[in-house]
């Protein structure tokens, strides 16, 4: 992988991270206090939930974040090809899932009551969806992972018999 292409998904990673850890501390605190006052009692009801929801799901993404941040080191070591890169594959993969879930759960908590229309209930929905075909994408970029790790465990091996019959 080039190594501009490599730096600069650590860039947005970075801004990625900084954005998120702006949300945590200064966001998600005005949206916990805008709920609380809101009158409306359907959206009071559901504040404390959708706040555990939202702060969930930063984490999902900084989780993510990180492993992504450690695959880039290991692509630049020359080590991405390996059995160690599936723990960092697999932790996306969980926190991918994680976030579909999510989703779903804050279509489940805003569904009840007056507070959102019907069809945005459904749209959170669909985005649920979404979210859970990227983690299924993910998966099968594993199993790519996985077989290009078998290759290569197989080309080592034959290299090695090569050299013992020169």
């Amino acid at each position: 992988m080039n190594a501009v292409m490599v730096g600069a998904l650590r860039v947005v990673i970075v801004l990625g991270m900084i954005g998120s850890v702006f949300v945590q501390a200064v966001m998600v605190p005005l949206l916990a206090r805008d709920l609380e006052d809101d009158v409306n009692t359907d959206v009071a009801a559901v504040a404390a939930p959708l706040i555990v929801i939202v702060v969930l799901g930063i984490i999902a993404i900084q989780v993510s974040a990180i492993c992504v941040w450690r695959l880039l080191t290991m692509v630049r070591r020359g080590t991405v090809f390996s059995s160690a890169a599936f723990r960092y594959v697999d932790t996306i993969i969980a926190a991918i899932a994680a976030a579909a879930i999510l989703t779903f759960a804050t279509g489940a908590v805003l569904a009840p009551g007056e507070a959102v229309a019907p069809g945005v209930v459904l749209l959170i929905g669909g985005l649920g969806g979404l979210v859970a075909g990227v983690a299924l994408i993910v998966l099968i970029q594993r199993m790519l992972l996985a077989q290009a790790v078998d290759r290569d465990a197989e080309a080592v091996r034959l290299a090695s018999e090569l050299d013992e019959v020169i």
